[in-house]
This record gives structure tokens, sequence and C-alpha cells, in this order.
């Protein structure tokens, strides 16, 4: 335990500008985050008269439009300077919360979502993660670790505060404090972390190219040689299971509670527990994956979510939640900084922009695609519990191809262009 706190006093000490701001990023793409928006979901299906499918589907259009989006934006973060890209993706959430907060039909809802999640899940995510990603080369998990946390205090503290606020003013003000709050905080603080980033920029390509020359440049694949690798189709149902999966349990938690019969400040008010774990989650991943691979704790990371889908299908008792929380918070921590260290150390950081993006997209994509299905499973009769035993199922068959693909060798004749 000293060890990694060491480690991370020395990361901090060294680099605080910039793993503050990766954790900024993180942290304000809250406001396109499923766990967020869902918090919306009752209020905005009774004032547009939406079944669960209807509001479902709606945010389904909107994040697939995202994620069709991202495959053009998201590469724009390897062309141009990360400052301005940076506060470019700020005001873009700044001008999606003012938007949604002020939609008057299914339609306006329908891109509501698409500038919430794309602005926010998508490119602020995209963003820090990706920095951290590629600006640190030997404490790359633990950099990613600290920056991921961004989502894990969020995850804390956002949602009472928001149940709060739109009990007292209603959930359209709500998004307008949300924008103000990005113009006021969000862009000041991006503008000063990354002040003398032009210094940190230099030398990390100083290093990238030593790093390479060591190398041979074996390791930097483009998106189209990814796409030409057996592994990166093995290991994509698992890489997407940890997105669709917790994004269709937030966006339902208060559906599921009524079914259960709990109350559901119950459900929400220990989503501070799943932050807390998803905390303690991260810190240790970081470390983890700096001392044995990205590659090896990726084996283990999607076992919480099936205990976590396992233990919410088998007991209808109000007390799982804990369980249920903790586990789900340990497959959150342990996926977010894991996924992200597994691309760099799988195909480099040379275009790790334009691969982070394909991936962000088809996470988007399955993020989009979870709420809509268990929607419709829901409105069709289908029990939690069934629905539970599937995910279980599923997260199963992913994990054997995790295990498929880290036995196939790369194939060399891909790696170079």
């Amino acid at each position: 335990m000293q060890l990694i706190i060491s480690r991370y006093k020395k990361i901090l000490s060294e680099n605080s500008k910039l793993v503050g701001f990766g954790f900024a990023m993180i942290f304000f793409s809250s406001i396109g985050q499923t766990f967020f928006i869902g918090l919306f979901g009752p209020e905005i299906q009774s004032e547009f008269s939406l079944s669960h499918t209807n509001w479902s589907s709606i945010y389904m259009i909107g994040t697939l439009a995202s994620a069709i989006i991202m495959l053009w934006t998201g590469p724009m973060i390897d062309r141009y300077q990360l400052k301005g890209f940076s506060i470019t993706v700020c005001a873009f959430m700044l001008v999606a919360c003012i938007f949604f907060a002020f939609v008057n039909g299914p339609i306006a809802l329908c891109l509501g979502i698409l500038f919430l999640r794309h602005s926010g899940q998508a490119l602020a995510s995209h963003t820090g993660v990706t920095s951290m990603s590629r600006y640190f080369l030997h404490d790359r998990g633990s950099a990613l670790a600290l920056a991921s946390m961004g989502q894990s205090v969020a995850e804390a503290s956002l949602p009472i505060l928001t149940i709060l606020t739109i009990g007292l003013i209603g959930w359209r003000l709500t998004y307008v404090i949300a924008a103000i709050i990005i113009s006021v905080i969000c862009i000041p603080i991006v503008i000063y972390l990354l002040s003398d980033h032009e210094k940190t920029h230099a030398t990390h390509v100083t290093s990238q190219k030593t790093n390479n020359q060591l190398h041979n440049n074996k390791l930097d694949w483009t998106r189209n040689q990814v796409l030409r690798d057996t592994r990166f189709y093995l290991l994509l149902p698992g890489s997407i299971a940890t997105s669709m999966i917790i994004t269709a349990f937030f966006f339902h938690h208060l559906n599921i509670a009524t079914y259960k019969q709990w109350d559901s400040s119950w459900i929400t008010g220990n989503y501070i527990l799943y932050a807390s774990t998803s905390i303690l989650a991260t810190l240790f991943a970081g470390a983890l994956i700096d001392k044995f691979s990205a590659q090896k704790i990726t084996l283990y990371k999607l076992i919480p979510l099936a205990l976590a889908a396992l233990s919410l299908g088998i007991y209808d008792h109000y007390l799982v939640v804990v369980p249920y929380m903790i586990f789900l918070g340990l497959n959150v921590g342990f996926s977010h900084t894991t996924s992200s260290a597994l691309w760099a150390e799988l195909y480099g950081v040379s275009h790790l922009g334009s691969i982070k993006s394909l991936l962000m997209s088809l996470s988007v994509l399955s993020s989009a695609i979870g709420p809509v299905i268990v929607g419709f499973l829901l409105d069709n009769g289908t029990t939690i519990e069934t629905i539970c035993i599937y995910i279980a199922l599923y997260i199963i068959m992913s994990n054997i191809l995790f295990i498929v693909a880290f036995k196939i060798k790369p194939q060399q004749h891909l790696t170079i262009t």
C-alpha cells in the first residue's frame, strides 16, 4: 500500500497539471453520462408522456448518432493542439446543456441527447483518457487511474445534488445551472491546467521518437491495421460490456427500484458506495497495470460485473443494493483504467486518438443499445431476474474471448505501413 501511495505522490508532484486536466475533463463529461442523464428520466418521461421504450429509443437515437459522428471527431485530437481542442469540447458541452434545457418535443429531445452524449460522454472523456494514455509512457496505468477518478467523484457527489436540485427548481433549470458551472469553472480550469502544455508536448515527442527507435516502431498501429487484426474483434465484446451493461443498469435504476419495491432514494443514495469502491478499484488497477500489464488485469475485470448482475437477479431484499453497488464499482474502477491502457499497450500511441475514437464510438453505440434492450424486455414482461441471467452469460462468453485473444500473437506484417 505504501508503494502505491508513493507512486501516486510522485506522479502528482511531477505532472499535477496534466493529471488534473485529465481528471477535470472526465469529471465534467458527466453532463452527458448516463448516470447523470438517467436522473432526469422520470421527469422527462412524465412531461412528454413517454413509455420506457419511447424514452430509451430517443436516448438510443441520440447516442447512435453520437457514435457515428465520433468516428470523424475523435481523431481530431491527433491533429490539433490539445488546448484548443479541449476548450472547443468544453464550449460544446456548455451549448449542449443550454439546448437541452429548452427542448420542446421528441425531435428536440433526440438532438439534445446527441449534443449531451457527444460533447460529454464521447469527446470530453475521450480527451481526458487519450491524453493520459499518450503522455505517460511508464506510469500510464497510474495516470489513467488518477484521471479516471474524475468520474468516480462525479458519481459519488452529483446524483444526490442533482435530485435535490431537480426537486427544487425542475429538470430544465438544473441543466441551465450545469451550463453556468461549465462556463465559470470548467473552461477556466482547463485553460489554466494547459497553460504550459506546449513544453510537455515537445518532451513527449522526443521521448516517443526514442521509444519507437528502441522498439523498431513495432507498436505504432494505424486504425486500418487495427481493423485487420483478429485480436481486436475477439476483445471487442468484453471491451464494450461495461459500457453497455452498466449504462443499461443506471438508465433503468429507478425502474428497477419500482420493480423490486425499493424506495428510489435508496438505490440512488448508494451511488456514493459505488463511486467510493470505484475510486479504490481505480487506484489499485493503475498500480497493478504498471506492475503486471493491462493484458493480465483485463482477464479479471469483468468478474465483478457478472457478480453484480447475479446478485441483482437472485435477491429481492433491499440490502442487496450494497453488494450490487460494490461489484459495479469494482468493475468500473478496473475497466476504465485497464481498457484505456490496453489499447496503448497493444497498438501504441502515435495514432491513439484515431484508435480510441473507434473504440469510443463502439462503446457509445453499445451504451445506446443496452438501455433499449432492457427497456424493450421490461415492457414485454421479461423479469429483472431473467435479464440478469442473460447479462451474466454474455459476460462469461466475453471473458472466454479475452483468453483466446491474448493467446494469439500479433500479425507482424500489419505493424508497419
